[in-house]
């Protein structure tokens, strides 16, 4: 393909709100993913364009929630560790199944998510939030099922995995919204890896693309690390809501059109 102006136009100010969004509540691959789409590149090299660029961004705020004190790093690395072998996996099931197919798993996952979203709408708000009561056994098990379950998801699918993860750390693991979110980056992070990897070596990066997309991502992501670590938990659950609203606009524009 030939990277056009018209390209770079559709694609980079969507790049950048993707990566602000998914600072804040994951969630950013809504916006990312369906940029390429729209910009007419087909969906194998728009997931893998998307899983690298995506990756500089989650790794950007990533670093910035673990400064600011944000990150459990025994949850965090285990899932980050069962987010890598299941991104892996999930990965390696996407790349065997057709274009279109894929496409129609998408428009099938996006409304579970939003549904999900909409049945727990009073989670993770910081004075509710439980004491923590588990034991170091139980805490690395649940960390763990959370990176290898929605690593798989994000390797094969991708789009909602950060919202998932943040949601799980959270009601697993009673973590606060603002924890969760610094624990789901560690582990999105990892995920992220893992499958750009292989679609690395299989060949499904556009990195005339990806590079400045990068640029734009990341830039995204910081100032969304930002917003989210002034404004706490209370900004991450309105921005999750935000991400919910922005589903349903593409699932009914898509519906329609």
């Amino acid at each position: 393909m030939e990277l056009t102006p018209q390209i770079l136009i559709v694609v980079l100010p969507l790049i950048f709100l993707g990566g602000f969004v998914d600072s804040v509540a994951g969630g950013g691959g809504l916006i990312t993913l369906p940029a390429y789409l729209m910009a007419g590149i087909p969906a194998h090299l728009a997931m893998g364009t998307n899983k690298v660029v995506n990756g500089t961004g989650t790794a950007l705020a990533s670093f910035k929630y673990f400064r600011g004190g944000k990150v459990l790093l025994r949850p965090a690395i285990v899932s980050g560790i069962g987010a890598l072998l299941g991104a892996a996996i999930g990965t390696k099931i996407a790349l065997l199944i057709n274009e279109d197919i894929l496409k129609i798993m998408m428009l099938v996952a996006l409304p579970c998510a939003a549904i999900l979203l909409m049945l727990k709408k009073d989670f993770g708000k910081e004075n509710d939030a439980p004491a923590r009561e588990y034991t170091p056994q139980q805490e690395m098990t649940r960390a763990a099922l959370i990176g290898l379950g929605l690593g798989c998801y994000d390797g094969l699918i991708g789009p909602g995995t950060g919202t998932f993860m943040i949601m799980a750390f959270t009601m697993a693991l009673s973590m606060d919204l603002l924890t969760a979110s610094g624990c789901a980056k560690i582990a999105n992070l990892c995920s992220n890896v893992a499958s750009a990897v292989l679609f690395i070596f299989s060949g499904k990066v556009w990195w005339l693309l990806a590079l400045p997309a990068a640029a734009c991502n990341m830039l995204g992501a910081y100032c969304g690390a930002r917003y989210a670590m002034k404004g706490g938990s209370k900004r991450v659950r309105g921005m999750i809501f935000v991400v919910l609203g922005l589903l349903f606009i593409k699932m009914g524009y898509e519906l329609l059109f």
